[in-house]
């Protein structure tokens, strides 16, 4: 676990709703109770109602509203309605997090077309239907768009063709949206989270212990992050504390994306070997 402190104030979202899709689980989960806990009002839209519980429970406990949503994103008169019903209940949308996403590990070659199509119809075409409908919304009066990428966006990954191709189409989308929508009023910004630990996502994408202990040995920091960490970033894009920050897709990955020519633990090792070996020149 981390010990990062919060960074933003506690009523950061006082009075202003946020919809999340996908945010009743994982990091959806760990985000929806984060603004919640902030002050805003949460909207959870996913297209299971059941996992909406524990979200609403978490409301219940720290005495923010909840409002539920089944909702499938590849379907865009759902979307509309679900958007329609949020702003007839609140009056506006001020911030949205594209959240919902589906992924698997998959060898290209092994992946059906319609695995394929699956992929980029959630986590890309209903990240445009969801932000294209909110931002009809939000363009009153401004408001903040957070999408959720991933790493292997701009460096491709094996194994996870399809999630890649998604999410590149995603950073694309933040920078073309921040562009098109920054005289509106609307920030758009996007980011990119590494291995962290999540219910439900480790069976996924390291169902083993060998594989779960290769991903750890590809993290310079030495340990998987966790949702809330993530989450806390999420939250600190989507608010007034970045009113200058558009277009931007940040990565927060303990490294695991930077390049990894040397074996897990040579340069440490080499490091403080040095460090007790040499004595250092009274004369430098």
């Amino acid at each position: 676990m981390s010990d990062a402190q919060p960074l933003l104030h506690p009523d950061a979202f006082a009075g202003k709703t946020a919809f999340i899709t996908g945010g009743g689980t994982g990091l959806g989960l760990a985000v929806s109770t984060r603004l919640g806990r902030l002050g805003a009002n949460v909207v959870c839209a996913s297209r299971s109602v059941e996992h909406h519980e524990e979200l609403i429970a978490r409301g219940e406990t720290h005495g923010f509203e909840v409002m539920s949503h089944e909702l499938d994103v590849r379907e865009p008169a759902d979307v509309k309605r679900v958007v329609r019903d949020t702003c007839e209940r609140f009056g506006r949308i001020d911030v949205l997090i594209n959240n919902a996403a589906g992924n698997f590990v998959r060898p290209a070659m092994l992946l059906a077309p319609k695995g394929f199509k699956a992929v980029i119809d959630i986590a890309l075409n209903g990240v445009f239907y969801v932000s294209r409908e909110v931002g009809r919304r939000m363009r009153e009066g401004g408001g903040t768009i957070v999408n959720i990428s991933a790493p292997y966006a701009t460096t491709g990954k094996p194994g996870v063709v399809h999630s890649a191709c998604a999410k590149a189409g995603v950073e694309a989308m933040t920078r073309s949206l921040a562009a098109e929508w920054a005289p509106l009023g609307i920030r758009v910004n996007a980011v990119s989270p590494g291995p962290f630990v999540s219910h439900g996502a480790a069976e996924r994408l390291w169902p083993s212990e060998e594989m779960e202990r290769q991903v750890l040995g590809q993290i310079p920091l030495g340990r998987f992050g966790t949702a809330e960490e993530v989450a806390e970033l999420v939250c600190v894009l989507a608010s007034e504390a970045t009113p200058w920050i558009t277009g931007a897709v940040w990565l927060a990955d303990g490294g695991w994306s930077l390049p990894q020519p040397i074996a897990e633990g040579d340069v440490a090792r080499v490091v403080r070997r040095r460090s007790t070996d040499e004595q250092p020149d009274p004369r430098e």
